[in-house]
């Protein structure tokens, strides 16, 4: 299968192919009802890296293990154990293809786990804790580190001592503004992560069913009634009163491991990393370099892409004025884009985020500091935001190409091309995933090209004259 990430995408082919190597591309080279079940097991052995590639959240997979009514334990809160030791085993084997196995403070407090794989040695996954009020035990077998760390994530302010308590002991602690299973997701994926197993209770899973984070669900059903009217389930509320809203799996596959069945399905499906580009007269309208029929297509997304640094969160700080007039340094196009958000907003709260944004260490985290109060305060964004945003940006690009000349130059390298932000889940500045998106950030930047373009041709007419 071709590579999800655009700049990389057929690099390898073309390597091989040089070789004198046969490489043939299922669903191109190759089209028929075997090559679509190879295709579809290749998709399957990269999920986790299409999944992230694509929604900007590591991929999800939500494990559990229940009796045949439907309970994670007893009323009692006993739980050990209710699979068999090959279904354990198999957990040791999912684990062990998982960067971090999250778990709440209720899973903590209960049930004390350790969380390691188990096999003897190998990759051995982070561990995370979700708790919002920090209410877990001062002796709890994850905060030994003496095989793999543990990183737990709360709520900013919650119980400063406990954080302390937990820092002196070598646990990271990760304060969010609100804690999501969205935020804490987008979070973690700006650090790196590509798969991650849920091994908590039934409220935090249904919290991150809610949420949309959980990709794939791994259900390990024991041939045993436990009953009892208070004991858990492995899904808490949902907010669901009719049977047909309930969510449907899709490729349901079972599998008998020892006295025990697992059933595993996805919840959402496998998504397509194929853009579609605007439409010729839509381009040529905004940049007439463009000829139709002959056009190359130029994706760029992720920072680190070949052509990253078109991106409006790549490092490259600019210098804007102010509402006095005064020049400040923003550290990138996003930090500027997200503070202008609450600009001229005559409220304290406006200016401490406006703060925050332009302190934020990484443009992932501005956007998320702007994103979340503009979410949870509306009445702190500024109220012509809607009509202003794409100029704020384009002004901020314009200020991007113009002081750094290797990002001039290579923007001006893509003349005749078409520009495409090839985010699949922002439907305004990006491509989106079925090429439904806007695509303005493309836009922007073409009409950016078409007019420093401009300017050098009428640079090089003076230069002649004067000659």
């Amino acid at each position: 299968m071709r590579h999800p990430l655009q700049h990389l995408r057929g690099n390898a082919i073309r390597a091989f192919r040089s070789q004198g190597l046969q490489v043939d591309v299922l669903g191109e080279d190759m089209q028929s009802k075997l090559v679509e079940e190879a295709r579809k097991a290749c998709l399957l052995v990269n999920l986790p890296f299409v999944y992230r590639a694509a929604s900007r959240v590591p991929f999800s997979v939500l494990k559990y293990a229940m009796t045949l009514d439907g309970k994670i334990a007893a009323s009692s809160g006993h739980a050990a154990w209710i699979s068999s030791k090959l279904s354990r085993n198999r957990v040791f084997e999912l684990r062990g293809r998982s960067d971090a196995i999250i778990v709440g403070g209720n899973t903590v407090r209960r049930d004390n786990p350790r969380l390691t794989a188990r096999h003897g040695g190998g990759h051995m996954p982070i561990r995370i804790v979700l708790s919002q009020s920090l209410d877990l035990p001062e002796e709890a077998n994850l905060w030994d580190l003496s095989d793999v760390s543990t990183v737990v994530v709360t709520q900013r302010g919650a119980r400063r001592s406990f954080q302390r308590y937990l820092a002196s002991k070598g646990v990271e602690v990760v304060e969010l503004d609100i804690l999501n299973p969205r935020d804490v997701m987008e979070y973690f994926h700006d650090r790196g992560y590509l798969s991650i197993l849920w091994e908590c209770g039934g409220t935090l899973a249904a919290s991150a069913i809610s949420s949309g984070v959980i990709h794939k669900v791994f259900a390990f059903v024991a041939p045993k009634i436990i009953g009892g009217k208070n004991a858990p389930s492995p899904v808490g509320e949902l907010g669901m009163v009719e049977m047909s809203q309930a969510l449907d799996l899709i490729d349901v596959c079972f599998e008998q491991i020892g006295p025990d069945m697992l059933i595993s399905g996805f919840l959402q499906p496998i998504p397509d990393l194929t853009p579609t580009i605007p439409s010729e007269d839509e381009t040529f309208a905004i940049d007439p370099t463009v000829a139709p029929f002959e056009t190359s297509i130029i994706f760029f997304y992720k920072t680190w892409d070949l052509y990253g640094a078109f991106s409006n969160f790549s490092p490259h700080p600019i210098q804007m004025p102010d509402e006095d007039g005064n020049y400040v340094t923003w550290f990138s196009v996003e930090h500027y884009y997200q503070a202008n958000k609450f600009i001229g907003v005559s409220n304290p709260l406006a200016q401490d985020c406006i703060d925050k944004i332009k302190s934020a260490k990484s443009p992932e985290e501005a956007a998320r500091l702007g994103r979340l109060t503009q979410r949870r305060h509306p009445h702190l964004v500024r109220s012509d935001w809607e009509s202003v945003k794409i100029d704020v940006m384009y002004r901020a690009l314009k200020c991007k190409f113009s002081i750094y000349p290797h990002l001039n130059s290579m923007l001006l390298s893509t003349a005749g091309s078409v520009l495409v932000e090839a985010s699949p889940h922002d439907l305004f500045w990006g491509g989106g995933r079925d090429g439904e998106g806007l695509n303005y950030l493309g836009r922007l930047l073409m009409k950016l090209r078409s007019e420093f373009l401009g300017e050098s041709s009428a640079a090089s007419e003076n230069t002649c004259i004067a000659l």
